[in-house]
Protein backbone atom coordinates (compact mmCIF):
# COMPACT_ATOMS: atom_id res chain seq x y z
CA UNK A 1 0.00 0.00 0.00
CA UNK A 2 1.61 3.46 -1.01
CA UNK A 3 0.94 6.04 1.97
CA UNK A 4 -1.04 8.86 0.59
CA UNK A 5 0.24 11.93 2.80
CA UNK A 6 -3.09 13.72 2.45
CA UNK A 7 -4.51 10.45 4.74
CA UNK A 8 -5.55 10.50 8.24
CA UNK A 9 -1.79 10.74 10.14
CA UNK A 10 -3.23 8.63 14.00
CA UNK A 11 -2.02 5.45 14.40
CA UNK A 12 -4.49 2.68 15.39
CA UNK A 13 -3.53 0.69 18.52
CA UNK A 14 -4.40 -2.88 18.18
CA UNK A 15 -2.77 -4.39 21.12
CA UNK A 16 -1.31 -3.74 24.54
CA UNK A 17 -0.01 -5.45 27.53
CA UNK A 18 0.27 -3.76 31.07
CA UNK A 19 4.05 -4.39 31.56
CA UNK A 20 3.57 -3.19 35.39
CA UNK A 21 0.07 -1.70 36.47
CA UNK A 22 0.67 -0.38 40.26
CA UNK A 23 0.09 2.22 41.91
CA UNK A 24 2.86 4.26 40.93
CA UNK A 25 2.64 4.14 37.11
CA UNK A 26 0.73 2.13 33.98
CA UNK A 27 3.60 0.94 31.65
CA UNK A 28 2.68 -0.41 28.14
CA UNK A 29 3.93 -2.46 25.57
CA UNK A 30 1.87 -1.98 22.23
CA UNK A 31 1.53 -2.86 18.70
CA UNK A 32 0.21 -0.07 16.46
CA UNK A 33 -1.12 0.22 13.02
CA UNK A 34 0.26 2.82 10.73
CA UNK A 35 -2.21 4.79 8.32
CA UNK A 36 -0.16 2.62 5.07
CA UNK A 37 -1.83 -0.58 7.17
CA UNK A 38 1.95 -1.92 8.47
CA UNK A 39 1.85 -2.58 11.69
CA UNK A 40 4.87 -2.61 14.50
CA UNK A 41 5.74 -3.01 18.00
CA UNK A 42 7.12 -2.72 20.60
CA UNK A 43 6.22 0.86 21.57
CA UNK A 44 6.52 1.22 24.93
CA UNK A 45 4.47 4.05 26.52
CA UNK A 46 3.50 4.89 30.23
CA UNK A 47 0.49 6.62 32.81
CA UNK A 48 1.07 8.63 35.52
CA UNK A 49 -0.49 11.46 37.67
CA UNK A 50 0.31 15.35 35.72
CA UNK A 51 2.02 17.65 37.52
CA UNK A 52 2.86 21.36 38.73
CA UNK A 53 5.39 23.59 37.97
CA UNK A 54 5.42 26.67 39.54
CA UNK A 55 7.72 30.22 38.53
CA UNK A 56 7.38 31.75 41.98
CA UNK A 57 9.08 35.14 42.52
CA UNK A 58 8.59 36.89 46.85
CA UNK A 59 8.69 40.43 47.56
CA UNK A 60 12.56 41.14 46.71
CA UNK A 61 11.95 40.27 42.95
CA UNK A 62 13.87 37.24 43.57
CA UNK A 63 13.20 33.72 42.47
CA UNK A 64 12.05 30.85 45.02
CA UNK A 65 14.12 27.60 43.69
CA UNK A 66 15.00 23.78 45.01
CA UNK A 67 17.43 21.81 45.16
CA UNK A 68 17.35 18.31 44.93
CA UNK A 69 18.26 14.78 43.57
CA UNK A 70 16.68 13.69 39.96
CA UNK A 71 17.33 9.56 39.96
CA UNK A 72 16.58 9.95 36.05
CA UNK A 73 19.65 11.85 35.84
CA UNK A 74 21.68 10.80 39.32
CA UNK A 75 22.11 14.45 39.90
CA UNK A 76 21.51 17.55 41.95
CA UNK A 77 19.36 19.56 40.17
CA UNK A 78 18.81 23.34 40.53
CA UNK A 79 14.87 23.89 39.44
CA UNK A 80 11.44 25.51 40.36
CA UNK A 81 8.74 23.92 42.75
CA UNK A 82 6.92 21.20 41.36
CA UNK A 83 4.89 18.57 42.28
CA UNK A 84 2.40 15.81 41.59
CA UNK A 85 -1.83 16.78 41.35
CA UNK A 86 -2.76 14.27 44.47
CA UNK A 87 -5.62 11.41 44.52
CA UNK A 88 -8.61 11.88 46.65
CA UNK A 89 -8.23 8.20 47.91
CA UNK A 90 -4.07 8.67 48.59
CA UNK A 91 -3.21 6.28 45.93
CA UNK A 92 0.02 7.76 43.71
CA UNK A 93 -1.98 6.47 40.86
CA UNK A 94 -4.46 4.10 39.30
CA UNK A 95 -4.92 2.58 35.66
CA UNK A 96 -7.63 4.25 34.02
CA UNK A 97 -8.47 6.83 35.99
CA UNK A 98 -8.97 10.73 34.90
CA UNK A 99 -8.11 13.90 35.49
CA UNK A 100 -11.53 14.08 37.79
CA UNK A 101 -10.12 11.50 40.51
CA UNK A 102 -7.32 14.13 41.16
CA UNK A 103 -7.17 17.98 43.01
CA UNK A 104 -7.63 20.75 40.35
CA UNK A 105 -4.31 22.01 39.41
CA UNK A 106 -4.16 25.25 40.82
CA UNK A 107 -5.10 24.13 44.19
CA UNK A 108 -1.61 21.76 44.11
CA UNK A 109 0.20 24.39 42.63
CA UNK A 110 -0.63 26.71 46.10
CA UNK A 111 -0.07 23.51 48.26
CA UNK A 112 3.33 22.52 46.43
CA UNK A 113 4.88 25.86 46.84
CA UNK A 114 4.26 26.16 50.35
CA UNK A 115 4.98 22.40 51.75
CA UNK A 116 8.41 22.84 49.98
CA UNK A 117 9.15 26.09 50.29
CA UNK A 118 7.17 27.69 53.18
CA UNK A 119 5.91 30.35 51.18
CA UNK A 120 2.37 31.52 49.88
CA UNK A 121 0.71 33.93 47.31
CA UNK A 122 -2.38 35.36 46.39
CA UNK A 123 -1.16 36.53 42.91
CA UNK A 124 -1.41 33.76 40.83
CA UNK A 125 -1.09 32.95 36.37
CA UNK A 126 -1.48 29.98 34.52
CA UNK A 127 0.79 30.05 32.00
CA UNK A 128 0.03 27.08 30.16
CA UNK A 129 -0.46 22.90 30.05
CA UNK A 130 1.54 21.11 27.97
CA UNK A 131 2.23 17.20 27.70
CA UNK A 132 5.26 16.35 29.82
CA UNK A 133 6.48 14.22 27.19
CA UNK A 134 4.45 13.40 24.19
CA UNK A 135 6.41 11.00 22.67
CA UNK A 136 6.20 7.63 26.02
CA UNK A 137 3.85 9.44 28.57
CA UNK A 138 0.21 10.78 28.52
CA UNK A 139 0.27 13.05 31.50
CA UNK A 140 0.46 16.60 31.45
CA UNK A 141 2.46 19.73 33.60
CA UNK A 142 0.57 22.52 34.47
CA UNK A 143 2.80 25.30 34.87
CA UNK A 144 2.12 28.53 36.90
CA UNK A 145 3.55 32.12 37.90
CA UNK A 146 3.11 33.23 41.24
CA UNK A 147 4.28 36.80 42.25
CA UNK A 148 5.36 38.40 45.36
CA UNK A 149 5.11 35.39 47.51
CA UNK A 150 5.91 35.59 51.32
CA UNK A 151 7.73 33.33 53.52
CA UNK A 152 4.25 32.21 55.67
CA UNK A 153 5.49 28.75 57.10
CA UNK A 154 8.19 26.38 57.90
CA UNK A 155 8.71 23.58 54.78
CA UNK A 156 6.63 20.23 55.02
CA UNK A 157 8.26 17.69 52.80
CA UNK A 158 6.91 13.91 51.79
CA UNK A 159 9.07 11.83 53.64
CA UNK A 160 10.79 10.86 50.14
CA UNK A 161 11.24 14.72 49.54
CA UNK A 162 14.92 16.04 50.59
CA UNK A 163 15.73 19.34 49.17
CA UNK A 164 16.98 22.94 49.78
CA UNK A 165 15.09 26.47 49.11
CA UNK A 166 17.28 29.05 47.47
CA UNK A 167 16.77 32.35 46.17
CA UNK A 168 17.81 33.54 43.06
CA UNK A 169 17.83 36.64 40.49
CA UNK A 170 16.56 36.51 37.22
CA UNK A 171 20.39 37.18 36.19
CA UNK A 172 21.70 34.14 38.13
CA UNK A 173 18.64 31.72 36.53
CA UNK A 174 19.63 33.18 33.24
CA UNK A 175 23.35 31.99 33.85
CA UNK A 176 22.52 28.75 35.42
CA UNK A 177 20.31 27.94 31.95
CA UNK A 178 23.43 28.97 30.04
CA UNK A 179 25.68 26.62 32.08
CA UNK A 180 23.28 23.71 31.79
CA UNK A 181 22.54 23.68 35.35
CA UNK A 182 18.93 24.19 35.57
CA UNK A 183 18.18 20.98 34.14
CA UNK A 184 14.05 20.32 33.78
CA UNK A 185 13.06 21.25 30.29
CA UNK A 186 9.43 22.19 31.46
CA UNK A 187 11.05 24.55 34.23
CA UNK A 188 12.69 25.89 31.50
CA UNK A 189 10.08 26.27 28.81
CA UNK A 190 8.36 27.95 31.98
CA UNK A 191 11.16 30.40 32.25
CA UNK A 192 11.14 31.90 28.65
CA UNK A 193 7.27 31.68 28.04
CA UNK A 194 7.23 33.99 31.33
CA UNK A 195 10.10 36.58 29.26
CA UNK A 196 7.76 36.40 26.65
CA UNK A 197 4.65 37.42 28.21
CA UNK A 198 7.13 40.09 29.88
CA UNK A 199 5.71 38.76 33.26
CA UNK A 200 9.90 38.79 34.52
Amino acid sequence: MIYDKREDLKWEEVKVDHVISDEWMDLRKSRFRFPDGKEFEPYYSYSRRSFVVVVARDTEGKFLCVRQFRYGIKKVTTEFTAGGLERGDGREYAFGDSIEDYEDALSAAKRELLEETGYASVEWTHIITVPSNATIADNYAFIYFADNCRKVAEQSLDETEYLNVELHSAEEIEELIRQGNFEQANHILAWYMLKDRNLL
